[in-house]
């Protein structure tokens, strides 16, 4: 997989700067997302007090609803004029925050884009059921759009998710994992819905089978480049700009390309180190500080983030197929700021 050495875009510019590009794609979704934000607050009601306050404090803890921003820019890439895509994003919206209450709680996660954890609020059992509930929503709305079709999608990233999360359990302490194994882990938790939040903008929009798998495809590179990313900002961020404690993942053995290449290029003696605090979790004070050290020796930081450019560049290509337009310029924009951001 090739990585080309500049951005592009529909003019040949420069891509903006990371945040600009992220507003610009908001700037022009502004009426939209303000919908979306809307029927997400709506739907989270609850007689049950316990409800709308845990799922209330997880939206505060902000988050750049990248998602569902997808699937309105995807609807007006693709000259949608209705609704639909309004209820849709918020459905993509709530299958995501169910995943983040699932997750923090199988991870043990204290912090949460730099606020305490729904489940360090709360407790373990309100953050599982109140995810329940988010998932349970997220079907509602699937049912209530009307289309087999866009339920087919949503529902199968749904299940690809939960599939990607007990793939990356089963794999977490696991250095013989091959990398494409661990692509086929994030390709499943994260990438996969990144893809139906931009293909049911095709759906819905009754484009050609061409335009839809376009969009699906730059969802899946765009994702995938994003985890990427996430994964090396681990152990490359500082702890208020990642939102979570740094080295959650190395703390937690969990399996990530920078601890891949950083093991394949070891000697015998770091390879031991890392199958003491991975694989053995076993694991002092000073280790973390010696994981940096071997991932600069081999440049393992530095490898995963020309992965996740090769598939920012992907999904761009992948835009190609659609006229130039303020749309798909904001979205070329945006794979450029999911690598962007670790710098």
């Amino acid at each position: 997989m090739g990585v080309v050495a500049e951005p592009f875009d529909a003019t040949g510019a420069a891509a903006a700067e990371p945040e600009d590009a992220l507003t610009a794609l908001v700037t022009l979704v502004a009426a939209d997302l303000q919908a979306c934000n809307r029927a997400i607050v709506a739907r989270m009601d609850s007689p049950v007090a316990l409800i709308p306050q845990l799922a209330a404090h997880i939206v505060a803890a902000g988050g750049k609803r990248l998602r569902p921003l997808l699937t309105l820019a995807s609807a007006r890439l693709c000259g949608y004029g209705g609704s639909r895509h309004v209820d849709l994003a918020a459905c993509v919206e709530f299958i995501h925050t169910a995943t983040l209450l699932h997750d923090d709680v199988v991870d043990e996660s204290l912090l949460r884009r730099g606020l305490a954890s729904a489940n360090a609020v709360f407790g373990n059992k309100a953050s599982v059921l109140v995810g329940d509930f988010l998932f349970a929503r997220a079907f509602q709305l699937m049912v209530g759009d009307g289309s087999l079709k866009v339920l087919g999608i949503l529902s199968h990233a749904a299940a690809t998710i939960a599939e990607g999360e007990v793939l990356q359990l089963a794999t977490q302490n696991d250095l013989s994992t091959p990398e494409s194994r661990y692509l086929d882990v994030i390709k499943g938790k994260t990438a996969a819905l990144f893809a139906a939040a931009c293909q049911v903008g095709a759906v819905i929009s009754e484009r050609p089978e061409a335009e839809e798998r376009a969009l699906a495809d730059y969802g899946m590179n765009l994702g995938m480049a994003f985890q990427l990313v996430d994964d090396a900002l681990d152990y490359s961020a500082d702890q208020a700009k990642l939102g979570k404690t740094v080295g959650d993942d190395f703390r937690e053995g969990k399996f990530t390309l920078p601890i891949l290449v950083a093991y394949q290029a070891g000697d015998e003696i770091e390879r031991a180190f890392w199958q003491r605090t991975i694989e053995q979790s076993d694991q002092t004070d000073s280790d973390m500080d010696h994981a940096l050290l071997l991932m600069e020796r081999h440049d393992a930081i530095a490898a995963t983030l020309t992965r996740a450019a090769a598939f920012a560049h992907d999904a761009k290509a992948a835009l190609t197929i659609f006229p130039p337009g303020p749309i798909r310029h904001a979205l070329m924009d945006v794979a450029d700021y999911t690598v962007r951001r670790a710098r």
